[in-house]
């Protein structure tokens, strides 16, 4: 569980819209708005269309809220590489109409991005100040989109994340907890290396943030520690108790569309000491999600 460390401080309530509302981590902060006194609007596509320049103008105008969490994005890594325009749009284009609103109406904008901004050939956890240099489609629209955000709303704070999952949705961990059960063996890369996300942390560290107002505008969010691809699905059968086994191989030996980082381990000093939290390791963060919403056999 993430821990923070902020005594006697009082906050006022703040009307907060996040967007993205029915993705991972959309659902993981309308689960823990129940804990906060503010008022939360959660819109998905069909309350809010933030390809719109015009929908999202008079939404912004009209709810005026005092924070925009923009958990939406196009997140289909090898879909990217065909549907460039589409990533664009969603990764870039939206981003801007969001901040050019915000900007309007005198809201704070707190935009979501990812670890693909980097090319993965670091050999120590990304800070950030090093230079980005995206690999893919999805990675070169979600940097656009924060150079959009920060040039166009200037109470923007953006954090980079890196290999989200949770209870909700499709993602790593419910894919190898439903092939565990069906297979008795799985492939699984071991030379990517990076840091898994619970959903539920981040989306804690983003409210922090939110009833924090910064004046630094880039951090890093993951769990702690470092693994592979194959470690993490290890843990994951480990935990579970799945009779599957795991069996490491190389990238090559799996190839997708789109090229992933060889190495994405993100520095995240910088957001413990500006929020003053401690984050939890992977291990501890996987085994507390799996057991709470019993994922175990």
């Amino acid at each position: 569980m993430l821990q923070i460390f902020l005594f006697n401080f009082k906050f006022d309530c703040m009307k907060i819209l996040v967007t993205g509302a029915n993705g991972q981590l959309g659902m993981s902060l309308q689960r823990l708005s129940k804990d906060y006194p503010h008022s939360f609007i959660f819109a998905d596509r069909n309350k809010l269309n933030i390809c719109q320049k015009e929908d999202v103008e008079s939404f912004i105008a009209e709810q005026k809220p005092d924070i925009v969490i923009n958990a939406a994005a196009y997140t289909g890594v090898d879909k990217a590489e065909d549907e460039q325009d589409f990533a664009f749009l969603v990764n870039a284009v939206a981003v801007k109409y969001l901040a050019e609103a915000c900007q309007k109406n005198n809201v704070r904008l707190i935009h979501i991005s990812t670890d693909y901004v980097f090319n993965g050939k670091h050999s120590t956890p990304y800070s950030t100040q090093d230079i980005t240099d995206p690999k893919g489609v999805y990675g070169k629209t979600k940097l656009e989109g924060e150079k959009l955000a920060l040039q166009y709303c200037e109470r923007t704070n953006i954090i980079r994340t890196s290999w989200l999952y949770s209870e909700y949705r499709n993602n790593f961990v419910k894919t190898m907890i439903r092939l565990g059960k069906e297979r008795p063996s799985l492939n699984v890369v071991f030379d990517q290396t990076g840091t898994p996300c619970y959903c539920g942390d981040l989306a804690k560290a983003i409210m922090v943030l939110a009833e924090n107002e910064s004046n630094e505008k880039l951090f890093h969010f993951s769990n702690e520690g470092v693994c592979s691809w194959y470690d993490f699905a290890k843990k994951i059968m480990k935990i579970c108790h799945l009779d599957c086994k795991v069996l490491p191989i190389l990238s090559k030996d799996y190839p997708t569309k789109a090229s992933r980082p060889e190495y994405s381990v993100l520095d995240k000093s910088l957001i413990k000491k500006t929020l003053n939290i401690e984050i939890p390791h992977w291990e501890e963060a996987l085994e507390e999600m799996l057991v709470r919403n019993n994922f175990i056999l």
